[in-house]
């Protein structure tokens, strides 16, 4: 294992709760946001200053939609500017160590515009509403470092489907949490600098939940739409071909 001290932020979040449970990393430091709040300066620098650690898996943010729509402020300082915050001070405590630190940040695939699909790292990025605007942004800010890697993702709880319907014209690249959490795994101890797609192939979001929820009911985007008050993707699918080969020659070392 090449990093073995890692700070989690967002621990309480649906997927921090599944990278701390999951027992697949080594020492994990999880403060909770009354001790480590990135929109707070000061708690930042009291908790860097009084922790050591190699590597920071970032999972904090502001992750719902309509929340974000409806308090954009909200959302900007929680992600852009708490991911700048946390920049700024892994950047700092690097001057001070004289060692790097491996900076794993999980953005979204709502970075893309969500049409035509199939969106590759190199592609456009104009995020269809607030959320993904917002850690748009905040990948601007982990980009500064020199050991980061950006995990553009959308992924679900296959235990936990709280909707009876999904819709058959939507298209994404969604993965269950625990193959999420194995990818981030994987890229933390990876060399890989930049930015990388992490997903499972392009599927409709009935066929997505349908593997693990067969009475899921089939609908229709704009039954969805109707029901809400932000804008959706119709076709947020990835090209995940960068990934497949890191996952497929970490497989092969692992032999």
């Amino acid at each position: 294992m090449k990093y073995k001290n890692i700070l989690l932020t967002g621990a309480s979040g649906k997927l921090g709760k599944a990278i701390a449970t999951f027992h697949i990393f080594p020492s994990l430091l999880t403060p909770s946001r009354e001790i480590l709040d990135i929109t707070q300066q000061d708690t930042i620098k009291k908790f860097f200053d009084n922790n050591n650690f190699d590597a920071v898996v970032h999972c904090a943010a502001l992750a719902r939609m309509r929340e974000c729509e409806e308090n954009p402020t909200k959302a900007i300082e929680t992600n852009i500017i708490g991911t700048s915050n946390l920049v700024n001070a892994v950047i700092s405590k690097e001057r001070k160590s004289g060692k790097k630190i491996r900076f794993v940040h999980i953005s979204t695939d709502g970075v893309y515009p969500g049409i035509k699909g199939n969106y590759s790292e190199k592609d456009e990025t104009v995020p269809y509403n607030t959320y993904g605007w917002t850690k748009l942004g905040a990948e601007c800010a982990a980009n500064s470092l020199s050991n980061f890697c950006i995990i553009r993702t959308s992924f679900f709880d296959p235990e936990n489907i709280k909707f009876d319907d999904a819709s058959t014209d939507a298209y994404s690249s969604k993965a269950p949490i625990s193959y999420v959490v194995k990818a981030i795994l994987t890229l933390l101890n990876s060399s890989f600098i930049g930015t990388i797609n992490v997903g499972r192939e392009r599927r409709t979001d009935y066929e997505h939940y349908k593997e693990f929820k067969p009475k899921i009911k089939k609908c229709k985007l704009l039954d969805i739409k109707k029901t809400i008050s932000f804008r959706m993707y119709k076709d947020a699918s990835m090209d995940i071909s960068l990934w497949k080969k890191i996952e497929k020659k970490n497989e092969t070392n692992k032999k």
